[in-house]
């Protein structure tokens, strides 16, 4: 006999599941959101305090009635979708359809897909939260109630099939006011002036920003002016009046939270935060690596903390420390502050395991997920590493009653750069 029934949502992560744990449980999906409110009408009570009126979404009677099934035999359900808020209303509908008297039932959070998370999981399970659910329910609500008052403007005035929620209508707002403050915006004309230079016995130029005149900021208001202190700084002896040199750090930046991880994927390897994101589930739920099986690559890709578990800080500072020496490594590791709004449910995006070193698993990854496994792989390693070090000089140079700046930068040791050019 089975020890229980484990819902997830994904078909791909029963799979991994099923690898992991053998016959010893049943194992379905939900295949995502099972209830909702219903497409045709509010769905919500005024009346009633605002009480949601769900139904099971058309087309997943099937998947109902096989979770249904698959329940009659069992006396421990684990319920383990996603661990966050949609998660949490998904586990709570199916408890509400599927759970009854005879059962217990159990939530258990998986924040990243290996073996060993998963069996520990199993192991102290917990209960669902209603906090966790109710917070999913009214952001449902608040859609449905700003999306069904405001879309049929949209369809009015714009152009009928745009819809409206919670969050688009804000940002709608914010971008409009934020528009007419440029239009509003009066335009100053500055100019700067730059000269380039080169010293009696060296045949290399360098630019040097002009930043006072007459003891003060420079400031050019229009052309003439500009080209007025120009021609007169034509004709004057520049001599160097002070030279600063100094050390200067520049430290590695915290492993990936969800934006982080969206805004770097974007820039670096041009992937539109849905692809991200989508590519992300996947490394999340489970790939096949060929002998070592199908194992998850990555923790929760939904997460607002850069904290992580000192297990996993311990592994990375010993490959940092085996594959770059000490002194790439810090004296103690590299800690990293949550915003105030950071709700600290899930530790930052990294790796699951040091071990499986982007080159090492190539071969089993899709380009695009490789290319994201690596940036998330190089960022968390990088995050742990010592800073890079530059010497910075910084030339002034006194043209007579003008004063020019150049500054130069050259980098003395890598540390963390190594690894990850920001």
């Amino acid at each position: 006999m089975s020890k229980g029934l484990i819902v997830v949502e994904s078909p791909a992560k029963v799979k991994t599941l099923q690898k992991f744990l053998g016959g010893d449980y049943v194992i379905k999906a939900s295949v995502g959101h099972i209830k909702d409110l219903p497409e045709d009408e509010l769905g919500v009570d005024l009346q009633k305090d605002f009480e949601p009126q769900y139904v099971i979404i058309p087309g997943k009677g099937k998947v109902l009635r096989e979770l249904k099934k698959a329940s009659r035999g069992v006396e421990n359900i684990y319920l383990g979708p996603d661990p966050d808020r949609e998660g949490e209303a998904i586990a709570w509908h199916v408890a509400e359809e599927i759970g009854d008297e005879d059962k217990n039932i159990y939530r258990v959070l998986f924040n990243e897909i290996t073996k060993k998370a998963v069996v520990d999981a199993l192991h102290r399970p917990g209960r669902l939260q209603q906090s966790k659910y109710e917070a999913q329910q009214a952001r449902r609500i608040l859609d449905r109630l700003v999306g069904y008052q405001i879309s049929p403007v949209l369809w009015e005035k714009v152009r009928r099939g745009l819809s409206a929620g919670r969050v688009q209508s804000v940002a709608v707002r914010i971008i409009c006011e934020r528009e007419r403050e440029i239009q509003d915006f009066v335009s100053k004309e500055y100019w700067s002036l730059t000269a380039t230079l080169k010293g009696k016995d060296s045949p290399v130029a360098f630019d040097a920003k002009l930043a006072k005149w007459k003891g003060k900021e420079a400031s050019m208001a229009n052309e003439s002016e500009a080209l007025a202190m120009k021609q007169a700084l034509e004709v004057v002896p520049y001599t160097v009046s002070k030279i600063v040199q100094r050390e200067k750090k520049r430290h590695p930046l915290p492993p990936f939270i969800t934006s982080r991880l969206q805004q770097e994927a974007y820039r670096k390897l041009s992937f539109s935060a849905q692809k991200t994101m989508r590519i992300a589930q996947r490394l999340y739920e489970g790939l096949d690596l060929g002998k070592i099986g199908t194992v998850g690559l990555i923790t929760y890709m939904r997460t607002d903390s850069p904290r992580v578990s000192s297990e996993a800080v311990h592994q990375v500072r010993d490959w940092i420390k085996g594959r770059f020496g000490e002194t790439f490594l810090p004296t103690k590791p590299n800690v990293y502050k949550s915003r105030k709004s950071a709700q600290e449910a899930h530790e930052a995006i990294r790796p699951t395991s040091i071990d499986f070193e982007p080159d090492k698993i190539k071969d089993h990854l899709e380009k695009d997920q490789w290319a994201l496994y690596k940036l998330i792989w190089d960022r968390f390693v990088a995050s742990q590493m010592s800073s890079a070090v530059f010497h910075q000089t910084t030339v002034e140079i006194k043209a007579d009653e003008a004063i020019f700046a150049a500054v130069g930068t050259v980098l003395i040791f890598p540390g963390f750069m190594t690894l990850y050019m920001l």
